[in-house]
């Protein structure tokens, strides 16, 4: 039986933002411009996740057909509980509040930010793709995984909030991050936030199947063809004919405005009370990993310029690539 015990809740910090694609008085036209100026697939997974939020709190939708149910996808075919396990944050509470948020943040930050290339450019499709398998693989693994720890088998959207954060912080492993005033580097971040669960008491298992998810697709997009030569996770050709390469931008979007003086480094966040940015770039980084969507183009459906395949292996805190050219 469904509980709301089953819900995932989290005590994480909250992030403390000035950037400007947080800031709706930057927007243009307010949250409705905000919101198209998300990336597409940040716009279309937080935006389905709220509505489905709030539905599930006012009545409309009972979450009961929202989690992952099995055996009402095989007898009655409810297909739909594939994604909208996905897409539902939990009961009307603060910690919800703050899982949108980190949904939204973390999305849109690796979204942004170049992310690792299968064959779209580092682009829309390449992360699109990156989040469809990791879902499958998340979905697939959840029994295996239940027999070592105890996981949810009924949602999942916190779990790949942190596979989405995981994979993040091995792309720009050596960015500098703050969380209340104390420095973190970027490929540290994920086991500070399974560190403060534990300390505070919140659910901390879907975490780390997360974690665990995330690895497993840096492992196949980064190690196997560094060291092994081989590459076997490619973007099917069909998501990059529709999104193109590079981050997809459509014609009627809004774009994004830049505020005086910030250097058009979109994406940044402050995290906690110490000033140090989170997507943005660092001294830290490698020269050879954009940590800003300032740096990348952003072509349209037609355009077809690519992205250098940027490749290399980060073995712990410190960034250090092996691998590498």
């Amino acid at each position: 039986q469904f509980s709301s015990r089953d819900i995932i809740f989290s005590n994480m910090p909250v992030p403390r933002t000035n950037n400007n694609i947080n800031n709706l008085d930057n927007a243009g036209g307010g949250p409705v411009e905000w919101f198209r100026s998300l990336p597409l697939v940040t716009q279309y997974w937080f935006g389905a996740t709220l509505l489905l939020t709030v539905a599930g709190n006012t009545g409309i939708i009972s979450p009961m057909n929202l989690v992952f149910v099995w055996d009402n996808i095989k007898d009655k075919f409810e297909i739909w509980r594939f994604l909208t396990c996905f897409c539902y944050a939990g009961p009307f509470a603060f910690p919800t509040l703050i899982l949108l948020y980190l949904l939204y943040n973390f999305s849109n930050m690796y979204e942004t930010s170049t992310p690792f290339n299968t064959g779209a450019g580092g682009g829309t499709a390449d992360y699109l793709f990156m989040w469809a398998l990791g879902a499958v693989v998340m979905v697939a693994t959840q029994p295996l995984v239940a027999m070592v720890i105890s996981v949810n088998s009924f949602l999942y959207t916190s779990n790949m909030v942190y596979y989405v954060l995981y994979v993040w912080s091995k792309r720009h492993p050596n960015t500098n991050v703050s969380i209340w005033g104390f420095p973190v580097k970027g490929v540290m971040l994920p086991f500070v936030y399974v560190v403060l669960a534990i300390f505070t008491g919140a659910p901390y298992l879907e975490m780390i199947h997360g974690i665990f998810i995330g690895h497993i697709y840096y492992f196949m997009v980064d190690v196997v063809p560094t060291v092994y030569g081989k590459e076997f996770l490619h973007t099917p050709q069909f998501l990059i004919d529709q999104l193109g390469v590079g981050i997809y931008t459509p014609a009627n979007a809004p774009q994004q405005p830049t505020a005086p003086g910030d250097g058009g480094g979109g994406g940044r966040t402050n995290w906690g009370s110490g000033g140090q940015r989170l997507g943005g770039s660092s001294s830290g980084d490698s020269g050879s990993r954009p940590t800003s969507n300032s740096s990348a183009p952003t072509p349209n459906n037609s355009q077809t310029q690519q992205r250098p395949q940027q490749r290399g292996h980060s073995w712990g805190g410190g960034g250090q690539r092996l691998g590498s050219d």
